[in-house]
């Protein structure tokens, strides 16, 4: 599986490469935009019913925003939401099967990451002081400083590749799934297109299991198997008769059904997990007055 596409490159700054991540990510950008304009607006006293989900999701993400960081880090919500729907989005784009997904580039993972890590050193600084952020790398204890600080080296680096890692190997798993099913498609159909009697016999059978299966039984996969034979038969009678050849018909389906574990799953379990993870450390480099009084 290739990396991303170059489409065109500004001759600005040493040359900006526009890529097939960089088109999804403002792809992405943009729906959200959209969404949040057509979502937000004509606000109510008595919403209806599109305000009342959009009221619900909302308070959904305060709460777990307050329930992770605590209710003084409130304000992060609408960093933590657009982080998550900017993973989410930019995991899904790739099902169009006409954009990449951003998410299974490393860059994009990478620099979420660092802006999360950016943004802990950066509060802790202002929280603490630049010593007092120093110091915190020799806590509990002097020898523990080398740890700390491949810590924090390696804090955005697992954040980023994990992401990336399982959205960009579901992507290669189904490239390998379709390569494999065409090349088994092509095969299946040259053995038994091979002869216009064979075909038509296969044909003749699909036909006929199809017709008890969907008349005397309930089993879906009786109804599948039976449809398959009968499809077999038609395109190897098909390309028997020099009309098509090759057709990948396998491809049709299961592919499809591992596409809703690879892509919409996973990448909706990614966007939680690395949110969590962004409120997790953020969250600790912002205590609340309780626990900052007692360290």
């Amino acid at each position: 599986m290739e990396g991303a596409f170059i489409y065109f490159t500004i001759p600005i700054l040493g040359g900006i490469k526009i890529t097939q991540t960089v088109v999804s990510s403002f792809v992405v950008m943009i729906l959200l935009c959209l969404a949040g304009i057509f979502l937000g607006r004509r606000l109510q006293k008595r919403p209806g019913r599109r305000q009342v989900m959009v009221e619900y999701l909302v308070g959904l993400l305060y709460g777990l925003v307050e329930d992770t960081m605590g209710k003084h880090n409130s304000h992060w919500t609408p960093y933590i939401g657009a982080l998550f729907l900017s993973s989410l989005g930019g995991s899904l784009i790739g099902m169009t099967g006409i954009l990449r997904s951003a998410t299974a580039d490393l860059s994009t993972t990478l620099t979420w990451a660092l802006m999360t890590s950016g943004l802990c050193w950066y509060w802790s600084i202002r929280t603490n002081g630049f010593g007092g952020w120093l110091k915190g790398f020799a806590e509990p204890v002097a020898l523990m400083l080398p740890l700390n600080i491949v810590s924090e080296i390696a804090q955005p680096i697992s954040m980023a590749f994990r992401h990336f890692g399982n959205i960009m190997g579901g992507g290669v798993l189904i490239s390998l799934l379709y390569t494999a099913l065409s090349a088994c498609s092509g095969l299946v159909l040259n053995l038994i297109g091979s002869s216009v009697i064979v075909s038509a016999v296969v044909l003749a059978l699909g036909a006929g299991f199809a017709a008890l299966a969907f008349g005397r039984t309930k089993k879906l996969l009786h109804k599948i198997l039976s449809v398959v034979v009968a499809v077999t038969g038609l395109l190897a009678l098909v390309q028997s008769a020099g009309i098509l050849s090759g057709v990948p018909y396998l491809t049709v389906g299961i592919p499809g059904v591992l596409s809703l574990y690879f892509d919409v799953f996973s990448g909706l379990v990614q966007a939680l997990v690395f949110s969590l993870l962004t409120m997790v450390y953020v969250g600790s480099a912002l205590p609340g007055p309780e626990e900052a009084e007692k360290d």
